[in-house]
């Protein structure tokens, strides 16, 4: 869909300072590029807990972008995300997204931390058991960036006693935090990727959706021209404190042995809050950097690369639209017949 109907590229930097850095050896190794010094996918561990600032609607649809340039095969097939519950139930599209393992959550929090428990839980056991790649989607901000939600972000700052944020909205760590400690006993080696992302053209202290909409995007035809996306990796479960998490015990409003996941002490949930209200804090100054001198990290010489938004090979375009094939056959043969 975007390269035939919304062309762009992603400009990918990477943190070379502080938390979630990455050193130049790293990044050498990780970018891979073809014959003709093209850029054709990013060498990064493929089971992932990705988290990112939301500013437009397409977020989702860049990030799934990426996950394709990820690892040799591309993680684009094993991504998981949250959804209302209500959802589940659309025609076609909702019975796609049960079949992908989609999780849907009913906006309860007394039912919906057990069941997210158990859900990735399962999903987490099954993926160290097949090996396969894996990538959960998360914004811990919740909402876009907006005029309706900066004052509950400032309200929400206010109410625990710290500064607000700038650019993006105070996270809440709550899902994130009950994900990670799920997650991390099954899938030792998980990391945890947090994406900053900006859209050119944007001023400091307006709001994205004002600019590019689904609607403008592949309707109108305006995509951004670039999304420019600053890389940090954490490993979840060294680098990240969620807290002592024990999965052989059982409790009755706990099933599969996820007790430990549901029950966070509030010391345990204090440091995760501190945790990612720095990752946060560091975020939204990367951010102030990038709207006054163009560049997250300036004067530090950050390695930056290009990736147009284009399929590897042409027979792809069958695989991403082969669904829609029996339905068109069934439609034409009906028609002659007719």
């Amino acid at each position: 869909m975007s390269q035939w109907f919304a062309p762009t590229k992603l400009n990918i930097s990477f943190e070379t300072e502080g938390p979630g850095r990455f050193s130049i050896e790293e990044i050498e190794r990780m970018v891979v590029r073809n014959s003709a010094g093209q850029v054709v996918s990013l060498n990064l561990p493929t089971k992932l807990v990705v988290i990112s600032n939301h500013q437009i609607y397409a977020d989702w649809w860049y990030v799934w972008c990426l996950t394709y340039f990820i690892g040799p095969q591309g993680v684009h097939r094993f991504v998981y995300i949250t959804l209302k519950k209500s959802l589940q139930w659309i025609p076609i599209v909702g019975w796609g997204m049960q079949l992908f393992n989609f999780i849907f959550l009913a906006r309860s929090w007394a039912s919906d931390r057990v069941h997210l428990a158990s859900h990735l839980s399962s999903l987490g056991k099954q993926t160290e058991e097949e090996d396969n790649p894996f990538c959960f989607l998360l914004y811990p901000e919740g909402t876009l960036v907006s005029p309706n939600t900066r004052p509950i972000s400032k309200k929400f700052a206010d109410k625990i006693g710290i500064p607000d944020l700038t650019n993006i909205l105070l996270p809440r760590s709550t899902g994130l935090h009950y994900s990670l400690r799920s997650l991390a006993p099954r899938i030792p080696d998980l990391k945890l990727l947090d994406l900053t992302i900006v859209y050119p053209g944007i001023p400091q202290m307006r709001y994205g959706q004002e600019y590019y909409t689904l609607r403008s995007i592949f309707m109108s035809g305006i995509p951004p021209p670039v999304v420019h996306i600053h890389l940090k990796m954490f490993d979840v479960a060294a680098e990240i404190p969620i807290g002592n998490v024990q999965t052989n015990t059982l409790s009755s409003g706990a099933p599969n042995g996820n007790s430990a996941e549901v029950d966070i002490s509030q010391q345990e949930k204090e440091a995760f809050d501190m945790w990612l209200h720095e990752v946060w804090r560091d975020k939204d100054q990367c951010m102030t950097r990038f709207y006054e001198s163009a560049s997250f990290r300036p004067g530090t010489g950050i390695s930056q690369v290009e990736i147009p938004l284009r399929l590897h090979r042409k027979r792809e375009f069958l695989d991403a639209f082969c669904f829609f094939l029996p339905a068109t056959v069934g439609y034409l043969w009906g028609k002659m017949r007719h």
